[in-house]
């Protein structure tokens, strides 16, 4: 496996719900920190890397949380009752093993579930409410799994090991939204030498319950302008959008979503820069969800605000599908349109 994968796969496994990012703000620190000038935090725990030079501040921004669960309440005969953190579906969370980090370490729980012997036949059909499920630990009472280190505030995380698939470019994992777009943030870090600008490579928690860590490090960097960098809708399956948007085919520089109408003239320089450097690129959209965006560019005076995402199949659940080229493609398009924002550009996209 090479080092891109070992740091996806690393990425991808690592477990950090909103609220409780720490491992993952870890491990990331300890791969940008030869890379930047001074790693600084806001309150939440959002990782900041600057690359400090003079000119415009660029804020660059991929989220560390995942969907997952927190542990709310034991039952007296040792089943566990969670809220759930970030947006699920119930009928991907049927029957599925769990995760949950406890003092001890790691317990492992499968989401219970009625065999369809025991539904009704005019109840088969619905989809199972989320309120009525609960995680089993395999143990028979609320003081074996106190014995366990189960208790109330856990993380739950879902237990996926990350794959390599048929085409050997296909990965699967849990988190790509958004350890992906983490992952496009640290190798810009990395690539990134020669810059007209102050570059703010940004690492946001709790993005999955409200953008949060957007807000609270946007108000810290001040950037003039702000690009967010997370997963998106790989919609070419069976049944999928009409509007294909393709795991392959390039990062998605998006015409909007539910929290960001991009700056215009930084969008058309993201699409004028793939062309110049040949780099595929989709343009894509969300209809419901959003980006840190839609909080980074509202900072303080506003900045040009943008979205660029990888194409995901699966997302918000246990087993989540990228497209190396559009991990790489998207990295080589951000470092590309970061060595265009000099003062003068800049000056020019914020110039209404």
């Amino acid at each position: 496996m090479n080092d891109a994968y070992k740091i996806l796969k690393n990425l991808s496994t690592l477990p950090g719900v909103p609220g409780n990012e720490k491992k993952v703000s870890q491990y990331i620190v300890s791969e940008i920190t030869d890379s930047v000038d001074e790693v600084t935090y806001d309150q939440l725990g959002s990782v900041i890397g600057i690359k400090k030079q003079d000119g415009p501040r660029v804020m660059i921004a991929g989220h560390m949380d995942e969907v997952g669960l927190l542990v709310t309440q034991i039952t007296k005969e040792g089943f566990v009752n969670f809220q759930t953190l970030g947006g699920w579906f119930s009928q991907v969370m049927l029957a599925q093993v769990w995760e949950i980090s406890t003092k001890k370490g790691v317990v492992f729980a499968v989401t219970g579930v009625k065999p369809p012997h025991l539904i009704p036949a005019d109840k088969k059909n619905n989809a199972l409410p989320i309120d009525t499920m609960y995680l089993d630990l395999g143990v028979s009472s609320k003081e074996e799994a106190l014995a366990l280190g189960v208790e109330p505030g856990n993380m739950v995380t879902p237990h996926t090991e990350f794959r390599v698939l048929g085409n050997p470019k296909y990965l699967l994992g849990k988190a790509w939204d958004n350890r992906i777009g983490s992952a496009v943030v640290i190798e810009v870090l990395k690539r990134l030498k020669d810059h007209p600008n102050q570059l703010f490579g940004t690492f946001t928690v709790q993005e999955e319950v409200g953008l949060r860590g957007a807000k609270t490090s946007s108000y810290v960097v001040q950037p003039e302008i702000a690009i967010a960098i997370d997963s998106g809708l790989g919609t070419d399956v069976p049944g999928g959008d009409p509007i294909e948007q393709s795991l392959g085919k390039g990062p998605q520089i998006l015409l909007y979503d539910s929290g960001l109408i991009p700056n215009q003239a930084l969008r058309s320089l993201a699409i004028e820069t793939a062309k110049e450097e040949n780099i595929p690129y989709q343009e894509g959209f969300i209809n419901v969800g959003r980006t840190d965006a839609g909080h980074m560019h509202l900072a303080h005076q506003g900045a040009a605000g943008l979205s660029i995402c990888i194409p995901t199949r699966y997302l918000h659940s246990h087993t989540s599908i990228i497209h190396f080229d559009d991990y790489e493609n998207t990295i080589k398009l951000v470092v590309a349109i970061i060595k265009k924002l000099d003062r003068k550009t800049v000056d020019q996209i914020l110039n209404f």
